[in-house]
């Protein structure tokens, strides 16, 4: 089995942390970095190849890692010298990855049972398989709902409820075919064909532990809560 892990952005948001280290090897909890954490959790699920497309910082994350023989993986890597949005950097390797595989960001903590993702995306013949989370945003202010200049409905201070992308995909290699390499190509872009082609995607419902950490508050969070859960996220590790 094969992952893809993008681990080529600037980690703008998570400023200062990011200032001399790539996002996905600031340190969680003991002084694991969030890319180990994935790599062992992958090793455990089963994989054994790795692809990792790195840009901001890459070589630091290439001296870290290595060949990844020390978590039972062989890994590789593919340089992302300028954006490409976060399916493009796929194209760039196309030709060497198998006919089905998981994509993911590099900055994710979770419990989700990788494997089965691609298991799944597997059995449901669809282009693209995404991980769903859900997710539930309060509305700070009574919200309107207005037809022809008039008001004809209120709800005071809603919850809305999502389900969100977890950033972690399974991905069919034909699903890329009518992209050309070098070129930006976003997820939203993606899904926003599969959706015109009426092709859609597969939904991976996923409700145990997700964390993305983007933002200072969302690490800090990581930090408090990994070491009551170490156990769950390291399993068999």
């Amino acid at each position: 089995m094969h992952a893809v892990i993008l681990a080529g952005g600037k980690g703008v948001r998570l400023r200062p942390y990011t200032t001399a280290l790539p996002k996905p090897l600031v340190p969680i909890g003991d002084q694991h970095a969030i890319l180990e954490i994935v790599l062992r959790q992958l090793a455990t699920a089963g994989f054994t190849r790795c692809t990792l497309a790195i840009g901001h910082l890459g070589q630091i994350i290439r001296a870290y890692v290595g060949d990844g023989s020390q978590w039972g993986l062989h890994v590789d890597y593919v340089t992302e010298d300028s954006p490409l949005g976060t399916m493009g950097p796929l194209l760039t390797m196309r030709d060497r990855l198998p006919e089905s595989f998981l994509v993911m960001n590099g900055d994710i903590l979770t419990d989700l049972d990788y494997a089965d993702v691609l298991r799944q995306h597997r059995a449901s013949g669809a282009p693209l398989t995404i991980a769903t989370y859900a997710r539930t945003v309060k509305i700070d202010f009574g919200v309107l709902t207005t037809a022809d200049s008039k008001v004809v409905g209120f709800t005071e201070k809603p919850d809305l409820d999502y389900r969100v992308s977890m950033g972690v995909y399974g991905l069919s290699r034909a699903t890329l075919d009518h992209y050309t390499a070098g070129l930006p190509l976003g997820f939203d872009e993606l899904v926003l064909d599969l959706l015109r082609a009426e092709t859609p995607p597969h939904a991976y419902e996923f409700d145990g532990y997700w964390l993305d950490i983007g933002r200072p508050d969302d690490y800090d969070r990581a930090n408090a809560e990994f070491t009551s859960r170490k156990s769950l996220l390291l399993k068999g590790a």
